[in-house]
């Protein structure tokens, strides 16, 4: 098996195939060999699991989940890598790589044929520049066990923030919402070529097989959340006023103090439970 983590191997190698990393695609390869083997690793792969991977680059990744996993699905928008992955990956009978943007896929349809029988699971080292799309797309999918995923470091402490913290923001609410983030390990500039400037991090995301809250309406839920957060520093009445023109700050204001929250309560501050109970006010009100 290649070391696709030893640049001493892998320079020869991409420059024998003519390759060029592409700062369009967010290309920053791993050559830290320990850290594709601690995400395999605490992500849990195992013979049970099928794992759908997005963007496997070079395959440093993709080789630790093929070591471990009963099949692993690995989807690659940029068709320059295919020499370069048969050399590095082609070995593996439990790999199937398919060429294609995964924002283009039916994600439910894809695992459910994909990795049919086994544990589903996503795994990927995400580009910086397109994390909250794919993120949103694997989690709305609603069909693997736990997505885990390597991101920027302040994207990652912005989904397992709390409430009334300065990371707390809609997309927090919406990962939550969706699963049980914990926050891995964090990840260098250094362990990567070329090296970007920021740091990165691991976090997995472990699906809710069951919501633990009564919500009437998903929709009306996130839009109570987005309004919530639009004004985040102002009092949660202005933001549902402004999110909810048929409110107004008279019908915002009489929610809120309906739902037994104070007056001047900040929308940052509330959890998923309160964002439930606030929605569902605002539901039975506008009888939505």
């Amino acid at each position: 098996m290649i070391d696709v983590c030893d640049i001493q191997v892998m320079k020869p190698l991409l420059a024998e195939q003519g390759f060029r990393f592409s700062k369009a695609k967010g290309q920053n390869f791993l050559i830290a060999r320990w850290v594709p083997e601690r995400i395999a690793l605490e992500a849990g792969v195992d013979e049970s699991a099928g794992v759908l991977e997005i963007g496997p680059g070079i395959g440093p990744l993709t080789q630790q989940l093929c070591l471990r996993a009963g099949k692993v699905c690995a989807v690659e928008v940029d068709t320059r890598l295919e020499p370069v992955l048969k050399r590095t990956v082609g070995e593996f009978d439990n790999l199937e790589i398919l060429w294609s943007d995964i924002l283009k896929q039916d994600i439910p349809a894809l695992a459910g044929e994909k990795l049919k029988g086994l544990r589903p699971m996503a795994c990927a080292n995400l580009p910086y520049y397109i994390t909250t799309p794919i993120l949103t797309a694997l989690l709305e999918a609603e069909c693997f066990d736990s997505v885990t995923v390597m991101v920027q470091k302040e994207v990652a402490l912005r989904i397992a923030a709390k409430p009334g913290t300065a990371d707390y923001g809609a997309f927090s609410v919406f990962c939550q919402y969706y699963a049980r983030p914990e926050l891995l390990f964090d990840v260098p500039p250094h362990c990567f070529l070329p090296q970007p400037k920021v740091t990165s991090a691991v976090i997995t995301l472990r699906v809710r097989k069951e919501m633990p809250w009564r919500i009437g309406n998903r929709d009306l839920f996130f839009r109570t959340v987005r309004a919530a957060f639009a004004m985040r520093r102002k009092k949660l009445s202005n933001g549902l006023a402004a999110g909810f023109p048929e409110l107004g700050k008279t019908g915002a204001a009489e929610v809120i103090a309906a739902c037994g929250m104070e007056e001047n309560v900040r929308g940052e501050t509330l959890g998923i439970p309160e964002f439930a109970v606030l929605s569902n006010a605002i539901g039975a009100r506008l009888h939505m």
